[in-house]
């Protein structure tokens, strides 16, 4: 059967570290100075029935930058589903039209019960509160490229991870990613309520790695190499979590004061977005925008030649890469945000 990319759990450091080398030789790709057409006539079906943007355009721009075609679905109003269709059958049929399904699901363990019935490749895009592969990955590739710029290994590294540590799946792929690695010391800081969950915090203790739990973001980080922080993900809250949050007066936001205060120059400031910009949310403050230790649109700009290597990868493409390489014929603009910075 083809291989999946369900969860972390089913990865190796080996298949990491080749997919991660692979994303690098898709750079000039992703970065709209070369074309390539591995995909021509692979069609991809994107099954999203959660909110998504990043997540969902990123998988499109990937395929479509390695030359194939989408099939998108988003919300369950526009599915078979609402008719009543289960997992298995919308999985067979569309494995029928596609060579490669993406699929994002409210619900934990969806994704896995979707692939059961084809073998032809399914990603993991998110289930619920689950897990969020692609993104780990997106994550790990941004880290040591941020690290490769400023001169430090990950071995050792000092990681801050806060927010919503319950249910941001993408801290539980993260965090397990990490663990494949040489012993980290993690620290966690969330509101009550919202602690990453306790058999996670065990697997990777017991894979060597340092774990220490803080109730407040008021300590020095000034040894940090990395702060990642998730948004308070209140759709997810149960109703007696929603009536006890409520009362919560601590501030856990990220913002150009903490970091000036506690964290360091070299400080890389990573967050899967989208982040609650209102006041009060507790989330990643817009006052970093500018500041070249916020990695945010780097760490976007990074899915593309991440997810493309997936596709690579599962797709068995990743040797045909450099074949028909040629350039790009458009204007492309030499950063692509006006606040974007040339490190």
């Amino acid at each position: 059967m083809t291989s999946h990319l369900l969860s972390v759990d089913s990865l190796s450091r080996d298949w990491v570290d080749h997919l991660l080398r692979v994303a690098g030789r898709m750079e000039p790709i992703a970065s709209r100075r070369k074309v390539t057409r591995v995909l021509e006539g692979a069609v991809l079906g994107n099954l999203f029935f959660e909110a998504s943007t990043r997540t969902r355009v990123s998988f499109n721009a990937a395929f479509c930058r390695l030359g194939g075609s989408v099939c998108d679905t988003t919300g369950f109003t526009f599915s078979s589903m609402a008719k009543g269709e289960s997992l298995y059958d919308t999985s067979r049929v569309m494995s029928g039209y596609c060579d490669a399904l993406v699929m994002r699901h409210p619900d934990q363990g969806s994704v896995a019960e979707f692939a059961e019935a084809v073998n032809v490749p399914v990603i993991n895009g998110g289930d619920g509160p689950g897990e969020h592969p692609s993104q780990a990955l997106l994550d790990l590739y941004t880290i040591d490229k941020e690290f490769t710029r400023l001169g430090k290994h990950l071995a050792g590294a000092h990681l801050l991870l806060t927010g919503d540590l319950k249910y941001g799946r993408t801290v539980h792929s993260l965090i397990k990613l990490l663990s494949l690695y040489e012993p980290l010391r993690i620290t966690l800081v969330s509101p009550p309520g919202l602690e990453m969950p306790r058999h996670l915090i065990d697997l990777v203790a017991s894979r060597g790695h340092r774990i220490e739990e803080r109730e407040s973001l008021d300590s020095d980080f000034s040894d940090l190499d990395v702060v990642y922080t998730t948004r308070i993900q209140k759709e997810r809250f149960t109703e007696e979590l929603s009536e006890s949050f409520a009362g919560v007066s601590h501030d856990f936001r990220v913002d150009k004061a903490f970091l000036d205060r506690h964290c360091s120059a070299t400080t890389v400031v990573m967050h899967p977005l989208p982040r609650d910009s209102r006041p009060g949310a507790n989330d990643l403050d817009v006052d970093l925008n500018g500041d070249p230790r916020l990695a945010i649109f780097r760490q976007t700009d990074n899915g593309i030649p991440v997810r493309m290597a997936i596709f690579a990868t599962l797709l068995q493409v990743e040797d045909l890469i450099e074949r028909d390489l040629r350039d790009v014929g458009w204007f492309v603009p030499r950063t692509f945000g006006v606040d974007d910075r040339t490190l």
